[in-house]
């Protein structure tokens, strides 16, 4: 029989806090962490906003640490940091703790400012950290290597899937016998020039430059597009055996997931939403739990036309008339899009929502499109009833990637 897979440490550092904590009393109360961008390259970009860390993680670092890192780094360092003593700092075998930290990009700050130093400067000014810098699997080895991880270190390259496949992929980890305790999640960190203009050309973007705030907005008739955005969501995943054997305290648990593909096209998701169908109904079957026992979704809600739509038929698909009941939220309208780590970040929501029974609002949704048939939470947080609760975290990438993550309250 499969291990049952608990959480006992968060940590977080996103567009609207520093940690955790903060991030969630910000949800709670409304507050966007989208912002106008500063630097001068963006006046001239289509979109020029963004959510950008409210607390650089370079402050928070060692500066000669944080010298050896990229920004993706050190966000996923930071967070880890946070969730490992949230956790209480677990003392266990390094052959039974593992890494799971995914990334959709990876370092390509690090990249761009080594090519302008190359330009510039010359080769011999290029730092022999780069290399370390910019591969995928960086964010994953950092954190690794900061824990002493000898179970296992890997990297899921999912676009914005690569947060929730982390963190599927360390249940499974933990569920099959190869760790105890398994450190995951997803981080990104891409605010940059030309990057902004890739997915502008795509059409991707919120062009609602006039007012930050107020741009992304999931399901709203007007929206235009996401906002980007950037953080790290790193949580500490623990067989309920080793976890109750320490005395940990335990936040809930990761019921179950599901990861398909849609098989259509390289950057639109299905309009019918059949590889999020597939996803959730599998995430369902995993976890052993009906549509009538969900009462919450943190959906994928990325503010984009298309996308807003396929999730909405998606989830309608899947849970059928006890969608009616379920309370949906779009968290990136006060977060943004964090890319690689979003999916991780609204897994910590999730979590929250449940614990705390309460789901927060989304904001910016003036005019319902009538196209979404959700039950959306807006206005304000709205109570979850009392009683064992189970929840979802809807992610889905460019490439097709679709995952969702089933958690449930701690018994």
């Amino acid at each position: 029989m499969a291990r049952e897979v608990v959480i006992t440490g968060m940590g977080a550092t996103t567009p609207v806090g520093g940690d955790v904590p903060t991030t969630w009393a910000g949800l709670l109360a409304g507050t966007s962490g989208v912002r106008l961008i500063d630097e001068e390259w963006a006046r001239i970009q289509p979109s020029q906003i963004a959510g950008i860390m409210a607390v650089d993680p370079a402050t928070v670092l060692d500066r000669v640490e944080a010298r050896k890192l990229d920004r993706s780094q050190q966000a996923a360092l930071v967070a880890a940091r946070q969730a490992w003593a949230d956790a209480g700092s677990p003392e266990v075998d390094p052959e039974r703790l593992g890494t799971v930290v995914g990334t959709g990009i990876g370092g390509l700050l690090a990249l761009m400012d080594a090519h302008d130093t190359l330009r510039e400067r010359g080769p011999s000014r290029i730092s022999p950290h780069l290399v370390t810098m910019i591969m995928p699997n960086g964010p994953a080895a950092v954190v690794g290597l900061e824990v002493g991880a000898r179970a296992g270190v890997h990297a899921p390259v999912s676009a914005c899937a690569s947060g929730a496949e982390a963190i599927a992929y360390a249940t499974n980890m933990i569920r099959t016998g190869r760790a105890d305790v398994v450190v995951a999640g997803g981080t990104e960190a891409v605010i940059h020039p030309v990057v902004m203009a890739g997915f502008a050309a795509m059409r991707a973007l919120s062009t609602r430059n006039d007012d930050p705030a107020a741009a992304s907005r999931p399901y709203d008739v007007n929206r235009d597009g996401f906002v980007m955005a950037e953080g790290a969501g790193i949580m500490v995943l623990e067989s309920a055996e080793f976890a109750k054997a320490r005395g940990a305290n335990i936040y809930g648990v990761v019921a179950g997931y599901g990861m398909t593909a849609d098989g259509h096209h390289i950057a639109q998701p299905d309009p019918d939403g059949r590889g999020a169908t597939r996803s959730i109904k599998q995430a369902l079957a995993d976890a052993d739990v009906t549509a009538a026992d969900v009462a919450h979704i943190n959906a994928h809600a990325t503010s984009t036309p298309q996308g807003d739509l396929a999730e909405s038929v998606a989830i309608r698909a899947a849970l059928g008339s006890a969608t009616d009941q379920i309370a949906v939220t779009g968290t990136k309208s006060l977060t943004g899009h964090l890319l690689g780590g979003t999916g991780a970040v609204e897994s910590i929501f999730t979590v929250l929502a449940l614990r705390d029974r309460l789901v927060p609002a989304t904001a910016n949704l003036d005019e319902m499109d009538p196209g979404v048939q959700l039950d959306v939470v807006r206005g304000a947080p709205r109570p979850l009833p009392d009683g064992p609760l189970v929840g979802l975290n809807n992610s889905f990438g460019f490439g097709g990637h679709d995952v969702t993550v089933v958690f449930r309250t701690a018994s």
